[in-house]
């Protein structure tokens, strides 16, 4: 998996992957992802070798999310399909609910 490789470099050794939802976006939030350390209060969830790490705020908008790798035509990137949402920007990158 590249996202293990990713996290044994030099600067991210240790972090985990945050997956959060911030105010922007086209749609109204807007997904965002990085390599951090977690809090007392994030919620870790742990897959294979990978530590994902969701804050509280975040955690009520991604309730029930799959986050998937997309490899295609039209580059690869993570994608977050999310059954909460009721509304999606054409890019895929933002959402209301």
């Amino acid at each position: 998996m590249a996202l293990a490789h990713f996290l044994q470099d030099e600067i991210n050794k240790g972090k985990s992957l945050r997956v959060y939802v911030e105010g922007g976006g086209c749609a109204g939030f807007q997904y965002g992802l990085k390599f951090d350390d977690p809090t007392d209060l994030d919620e870790v969830t742990h897959k294979d070798s990978i530590s994902l790490i969701i804050d509280p705020m975040s955690s009520m908008y991604l309730e029930g999310c799959t986050l998937d790798w997309i490899d295609g035509l039209y580059g690869a990137g993570f994608k977050i399909i999310n059954p909460n949402a009721t509304d999606h920007c054409g890019c895929g990158h933002s959402f209301s609910t």
